[in-house]
Parts: structure tokens; C-alpha cells; sequence
């Protein structure tokens, strides 16, 4: 392997162990204050800039699609969402993840962003009934009981769409 890609590899690797650690560490604190009564209030999201991955950085930099700011923008609004939400490349495409993957960038579409959202790499047993997911503005095509695709559209759409969007992804995140 070319020394330039084991390089950015151990430091996607390291940026997402501190993350995780970080993260652990925020529910520990959390968990405490809220047993002697305390309110902890999380990291806001700028704290969380410079920890994202180098790996999805040059993946995202060095992306050719049509809609590319539109993609930023969907990425700045999902790890927005949520300080345990994460990112790495995996089925070459961003995907997202919490305790375990659950959304993955859909990059053939190019008139309109949409993701794939799913329980992680592999079906869970548990997933025998759909997932109650909150969908108001008909967001959310089903394909399985556990996966779905997401389609945000375009432009100034996705900006309309974004509460919805947000309801999505913490309902989905919690049923992980």
C-alpha cells in the first residue's frame, strides 16, 4: 500500500477513535450530572470540526458530482443533528453512523440528494416490523422493513426539508 493512503487511513483511524472516545465520555459526564441533579449541556456542533475524518475530507473534496454543495450541505446537517453521529467512507460513498452505521449517501442520483437508510451492514433479527420513523412530508420510501431511501431533493429543498429531516434521523438513531 502507497505510505500516502496508510497515512490518511491511521488518521481516519484515530479520528474516529477520539470521536468515539469523546463521545463515551459525554454520556459518562451526562449520566453523572443528571444522578446529582445537574444539567450538562452537550458540545456545540463548531467543537466538533476539527474532528472530522481526513479520509471523508479528501473523499468529499476530490468527489465529482453535480450536486456536491448540496451533499456538503446534507453532511453539515446530519452531524449537526447529534455529537455521537459520525462519518467515515464505506460501499465508497459517505456514510453516516451512531452506535452502528444507519445512513450511506446515495451518489448515483444526480438531480436530487437522497440516502439509504439502514440498520447497519447486515439485517438485524430484530428488524421483523417496519421502523416507526415520523414522516410528514412523505420523505421516506420504504424498501425493506429496515431500510429506506431518503430523498431531500435539491437546492432550496433541502433547506425546506430539513426539520422533517432531522425528526428522521434522531427517530432512526434511537431505534438502533
Amino acid at each position: 500500500m502507497p505510505a500516502a493512503l496508510v497515512r490518511r487511513l491511521v488518521l481516519a483511524r484515530i479520528a474516529e477513535n477520539r470521536r468515539r472516545a469523546d463521545a463515551k465520555k459525554a454520556r459518562a459526564e451526562a449520566r453523572k450530572g443528571a444522578a446529582k441533579g445537574k444539567t450538562i449541556v452537550a458540545a456545540k456542533p463548531a467543537a466538533r470540526a476539527s474532528l472530522t475524518d481526513p479520509a471523508v475530507d479528501a473523499f468529499m473534496r476530490d468527489l465529482k458530482h453535480p450536486l456536491k454543495k448540496d451533499l456538503e450541505a446534507v453532511r453539515r446537517i446530519i452531524l449537526g443533528i447529534d455529537p455521537s453521529i459520525g462519518e467515515c467512507i464505506k460501499w465508497s460513498a459517505l456514510t453516516f453512523r451512531a452506535r452502528d452505521d444507519f445512513a450511506t449517501l446515495f451518489l448515483r442520483s444526480t438531480d436530487r440528494v437522497q440516502l439509504i437508510f439502514h440498520t447497519g451492514a447486515k439485517a438485524k433479527a430484530a428488524a421483523k416490523t417496519r421502523l416507526a420513523i415520523p414522516d410528514p412530508k412523505n420523505l421516506v420510501k420504504w424498501l425493506a422493513k429496515d431500510r429506506c431511501f431518503v430523498t431531500l431533493g435539491a437546492g432550496r429543498e433541502i433547506q425546506a426539508n430539513r426539520a422533517p429531516f432531522a425528526a428522521i434521523v434522531k427517530a432512526w438513531i434511537r431505534q438502533l
